[in-house]
Formats: structure tokens, sequence, C-alpha cells
């Protein structure tokens, strides 16, 4: 039975020679009682209900939090992972560039001991080529006088034979 306050305010109880009709008041309030007491219920179940959606609310946010605080920390550590790489990358992207410019020095001093090496070998050539054309202009000489003795000797070999034949 839902009673509203104006059904209250509005109930009219029957008069006896001394007042209201017990009955009728006993039976109202009995009513009332009911209904208060149902809604007592109600209210008791509803605040239940808010206390238990309260606590899942509570729960929710707490949840919510440590989510936040987790993304917050995921997003530092991630943060921190990319300037750790980034640091890295520099320091390998330095030393490479320090060990290419070693070699490249390296490779300009071996080139040029290669080109020292070059200039002495045409030194050694030319001197080599200048002993090599004096000895044999040495032994052409050798030879072209030897040619001339030879000469000599076969005129006088021709002469003694021809005053052997005489």
């Amino acid at each position: 039975m839902d009673i509203s306050k104006i059904d209250i305010l509005n109930k009219k109880f029957s008069t006896s020679l001394f007042g209201y009709k017990k009955n009728d008041v006993e039976m109202f309030l009995q009513e009332v009682a009911d209904y208060v007491g149902e809604l007592a219920e109600k209210k008791s179940q509803l605040d239940q209900e808010i206390k238990h959606l309260e606590e899942k609310l509570q729960e929710h946010r707490s949840r919510e939090e440590v989510l936040q605080n987790t993304l917050l920390t995921t997003q530092k550590m991630t943060d921190d992972i990319k300037a750790n790489a980034n640091k890295q990358a520099k320091v390998i992207v330095q030393e490479a560039q320090s060990k290419a410019e070693d070699i490249l020095r390296q490779a300009h001093k071996r080139l040029a001991q290669i080109h020292e090496d070059i200039s002495e070998l045409k030194k050694q050539r030319a001197h080599f080529e200048i002993k090599l054309r004096s000895m044999i202009e040495s032994h052409l000489k050798l030879l072209e006088s030897h040619d001339e003795e030879h000469l000599h000797l076969e005129e006088a070999e021709s002469k003694l034979k021809f005053l052997q034949k005489s």
C-alpha cells in the first residue's frame, strides 16, 4: 500500500462519543507503520546498495589510480630507454667516426710510405741503369780494344805466315 503525505493529512477518522474510533485509528496506524516499515526496509536496501556501489566506485578509482601510475611509470621508463638508446647510438657513432678517422690516417700514412718507397725504387733504378750503362760501355770498350788486339794479332800472324812462306 502506498500512502502519501497528503493521504495522511487528509485521513479522517470517524468520531464517536469519546473521540475517534479506536479501530479506525489503530488500523490507519497499522497501515502507516507497515508502509513506513517497507520504506525503512527499502531505504536500508538502498543504503546497502549505495554503500556497495561506493565501495565498487572506490575500488575502480583505486584501480584507475594504479593504472595511471603504471602508465606514468611505463612512460618514464620508455623515455629513459629512448634516452639511453640515443646516448648509446651517439657513443657508437662517435666511436665509429673515431675509428674511421684512425683508419683514414693510417691509410694516408701508408700511402705516403708507398710514395716514398716508389721514389726510392725510382732512384735505385736510375742508379742501377747508370751502373749498368757504365758497365756495358766499359765492356764495349774492352771488346773494342780486344778486337783491335785481335786485328793486330791477325796481322802479325798473317805477316808471320807470309814470312814463313817466303
